[in-house]
């Protein structure tokens, strides 16, 4: 879990970086799910043959918690993170994570088989970050029917091991976005900040699993 005590920590040089994700899911206060998010980034680079043999079951079972959900290889597409809460580390079959969120699972999402997912559909994660896309580099986003946009924050190789930052470009072309929604590739002139609020974000996935963070202005 996070402990509030412990000073931010900033990571930069992030873009294109690999990490993998373990959530250990629970029941939560309201009679819904909940999962704990432990990342790999900062500690390795998600070693593939490490990550390809967790068996999410028997984690659970080690862990005590319902069901374990394995989330990558996922690979970032931010430049730097400011970290301002943050938890301790845990082993899963000799890799190494530390806690680094909470997030609130959406209603009929089968998490124990990894399959169910809601894409389009906001997601609340308790975290304190701050994120930064640097100037002159290329930002990928999505802007919802409401005119809200979401910021890419990292492409998976959970559904598409063939993608790349370099396939991003083109990324709007494979998708089946919502009525109203579009995707848009742009090259800010100013370094973009996105910040959670309320130690807050709200994040939504496309199809392949590729995560977009609310940048709330």
């Amino acid at each position: 879990m996070s402990d509030p005590v412990k000073p931010s920590r900033r990571q930069s040089g992030m873009r294109d970086e690999r990490y993998g994700e373990v959530l250990l899911i629970s029941p939560d206060e309201r009679g819904g799910l909940k999962g704990a998010v432990y990342t790999t980034y900062g500690l390795n680079d998600c070693p593939l043959d490490k990550w390809n043999a967790l068996d999410a079951g028997a984690l659970a079972a080690e862990f005590g918690v319902p069901a374990v959900f394995l989330n990558g290889p996922r690979f970032w597409t931010i430049d730097e993170v400011t970290t301002y809460a943050w938890g301790d580390v845990e082993r899963f079959d000799g890799l190494e994570a530390r806690w680094a969120a909470e997030v609130r699972i959406p209603p009929d999402v089968d998490v124990s088989a990894g399959t169910g997912k809601k894409h389009y559909v906001a997601t609340t994660v308790d975290r304190d970050t701050e994120y930064v896309l640097e100037a002159g580099r290329p930002a990928y986003a999505l802007t919802d029917a409401e005119g809200r946009t979401y910021v890419l924050q990292a492409y998976s190789h959970t559904v598409d091991d063939s993608q790349t930052l370099d396939s991003l470009a083109s990324l709007g072309d494979r998708l089946q976005l919502p009525k109203g929604w579009r995707f848009r590739t742009h090259t800010p002139d100013q370094d973009m900040h996105v910040r959670t609020v309320d130690e807050k974000a709200t994040v939504v996935q496309d199809e392949l699993e590729n995560t977009y963070m609310l940048h709330a202005r």
